[in-house]
């Protein structure tokens, strides 16, 4: 039977930990309720979720001595707005929510970027919890604090570090999700390989297929977290290192950027975005065909898309693409920064792209696979 493992996020006296397993959920109501002094829990949870999970949640609750206050939204991108922010933001004022209290985070990723952003606005800040109901926010988007929204300019732009006081794992919750979502969070468990862990990495070579499901997607879970955690640690504002942890995203928000609404998971286009950081490097002589083969191979056991006319919202053009990396936040002086890698688990940050380059690969990109 697999126990609950708790990753410690190391940031002193803002220091939380990360309880991953089946179960966390019930195993961190102490916790929780600790962090609502006044015995009430103000939920902020997508409407999928807790129609799925509602009975468990409110067990877990009433067990903690904890009355629920909802605040029920739809999920998906199209939250993470101005319009959405402001609602938000009144109904938590509405509340009266106090400082030392907390917002608590129910759903996937959009969810906990808004209420995070959220809860760091309200009253110049209360707490956090985070509660993700995703593979793709359990890996990713519930450690490490960062919050935001989408402006018209691109995916979060606008936005603010705030860190969790507390992150439930439970990966009971991802029994309920769809395959489709499954594999698109398995990306960031791949990314984390990639980027510096190729002990990992290896691991899910070995699992293949089988990795995504029960006790050894668990583990791979908490080491990708203990993997982030220990990144976060490092740098917690992405003045530096932390940047790698947006490998193959630079090329992944563009395609997102240019998809049909709708029609892509952003984990999907993090998948493509990983291969082609790892085709590019070896365009650039950096990186060995071999190390961006082994990326290419696991991303497609993992059924994800490997190639740009497998992936979902096109067609894609080459020079639309560049001009949305140009928005990226890693970039400087006006020129792209790509994170690209020498090897698997060689990552490194790599600015000043040139344009032109980057242009004509994509465009073989898109029209010889």
């Amino acid at each position: 039977m697999t126990t609950i493992r708790t990753v410690d996020v190391d940031l002193g006296d803002r220091s939380y930990p990360v309880l991953v397993g089946p179960g966390a959920l019930e195993h961190g109501s102490e916790a929780l309720a600790a962090l609502c002094p006044n015995r009430r829990a103000v939920i902020v949870g997508d409407k999928t979720a807790l129609d799925l999970h509602r009975a468990r949640l409110d067990a877990m609750l009433a067990g903690a001595g904890l009355d629920p206050v909802l605040i029920e939204l739809d999920g998906g991108e199209a939250a993470k707005s101005w319009t959405g922010l402001q609602a938000l933001t009144d109904q938590l004022l509405a509340l009266n929510i106090e400082r030392r209290e907390c917002v608590i985070a129910f759903g996937g990723g959009t969810i906990g970027d808004l209420a995070g952003f959220a809860a760091a606005i309200t009253k110049r800040g209360v707490g956090f919890v985070q509660i993700p109901t995703t593979l793709l926010a359990q890996v990713d988007s519930s450690v490490g604090g960062k919050t935001g929204i989408n402006t018209a300019a691109g995916k979060n732009l606008a936005g603010a570090f705030h860190q969790p006081s507390l992150v439930l794992a439970d990966t009971g919750l991802l029994e309920s999700l769809p395959e489709r979502e499954l594999r698109a969070g398995y990306a960031e468990i791949i990314k984390a390989g990639l980027i510096a862990d190729e002990t990992l990495f290896e691991r899910l070579e070995t699992a293949g297929a089988s990795g995504l499901h029960g006790d050894a997607l668990t583990a791979a879970i908490a080491d990708a977290v203990a993997f982030k955690a220990r990144i976060v640690a490092e740098d917690e504002h992405e003045a530096g290192r932390r940047a790698l942890l947006n490998l193959g995203h630079t090329f992944g928000h563009a395609f997102e950027a240019e998809a049909r609404p709708g029609a892509l998971i952003h984990g999907e286009a993090v998948a493509l975005g990983l291969v082609l950081a790892f085709d590019y490097s070896v365009r650039l002589g950096v990186c060995p065909q071999e190390d961006a083969d082994r990326a290419r191979a696991l991303v497609e056991a993992a059924g994800l898309p490997a190639t740009i006319n497998t992936l979902a919202g096109g067609p894609y053009d080459a020079g639309a693409l560049v001009a949305r990396m140009g928005a990226d936040k890693k970039n400087a002086g006006g020129a792209i920064t790509l994170i690209l890698a020498r090897g698997v688990g060689k990552a490194y940050i790599a600015p000043g792209a040139d344009v032109k380059d980057l242009t004509a690969f994509l465009n073989e990109e898109v029209t010889q696979r």
